[in-house]
């Protein structure tokens, strides 16, 4: 019998392809989506040098939960509509707006930071809070995922997540989309969409989780392998293009609790 993920997947890529971006609505459920909140809070006051809108991929090398949580099999399911059954982590990065004094993001594309070759990738973007207009929701711009990768312009005169965005002769913000979101939707884009985000200036939280996946022969290119983020997830390595972190162990009293973390840390051994 389908599910309700498998009714959402029916003809997603072709939606996807079109116009570069597309929502899967609750694809993960509320009891793991609170599980990412307590996630969230843990690594802020494990990390409180970090503003919340830069917890990154480089944390996420020994937590268990991290991997636990972007090896979701429906996260997974849903990727495998985009990179093919053979999926690894590329990175992965809480974006974490604070009530009255979340940073925005710059429009920008993604592949115009990332090291990867061939730039097959495909990132989900994973709502923890709802994400509305007023909390700084992500906008794309439809159809921009056709245009080559236009690099990148420093910013830093005001704060912004990312201290840079694309030029603005290729932003055309009269044709941006707000992209809406309950907690536990997803949507998915493509590395080449220009899209952004404003301030969140409301009196409620706007957390999101970026989830990177790559098909298991696109290469990263780093002079230190493994990758910190860097993890077989679903599916064969492909001989001779990536080194794979171990999936960590969970150890009480390190590593945050979460359901199924004994199980976990068996499955480790």
């Amino acid at each position: 019998m389908a599910t309700q993920l498998d009714t959402q997947l029916q003809g997603i890529r072709a939606r996807y392809d079109r116009d570069g971006y597309v929502i899967v609505r609750q694809a993960i459920d509320k009891d793991l989506v609170h599980e990412a909140r307590n996630h969230i809070t843990w690594l802020m006051r494990k990390h409180p040098d970090l503003r919340p809108e830069q917890l990154g991929h480089t944390l996420m090398t020994d937590d268990p939960f991290w991997v636990r949580l972007v090896a979701d099999h429906r996260l997974l399911d849903i990727a495998t509509e985009f990179v093919g059954p053979d999926i690894a982590l590329f990175a992965s990065h809480y974006i974490a707006k604070p009530p009255r004094d979340g940073q925005p993001v710059l429009w920008h594309q993604d592949g115009a930071f990332w090291p990867l070759e061939p730039m097959a990738v495909v990132t989900l973007w994973l709502a923890v809070d709802d994400s509305t207009v007023e909390n700084g929701c992500m906008r794309v711009i439809p159809g921009t995922h056709t245009l080559d990768l236009v690099g990148l312009r420093e910013r830093t005169d005001t704060a912004n997540v990312l201290s840079a965005e694309t030029p603005p002769e290729y932003v055309d913000e009269a044709q941006a989309v707000d992209v809406e979101l309950e907690a536990g939707d997803v949507s998915i884009h493509h590395p080449n969409i220009i899209h952004g985000s404003n301030a969140n200036v409301s009196p409620r939280w706007r957390r999101g989780l970026t989830i990177r996946y790559i098909p298991t022969g696109t290469r990263i290119l780093t002079d230190t392998p493994p990758w910190p983020s860097a993890f077989l997830l679903r599916g064969a390595e492909a001989p001779g293009v990536n080194a794979y972190n171990s999936w960590p162990r969970y150890q009480e009293g390190v590593h945050m609790p979460f359901r199924g973390c004994e199980a976990w840390q068996e499955a480790q051994k």
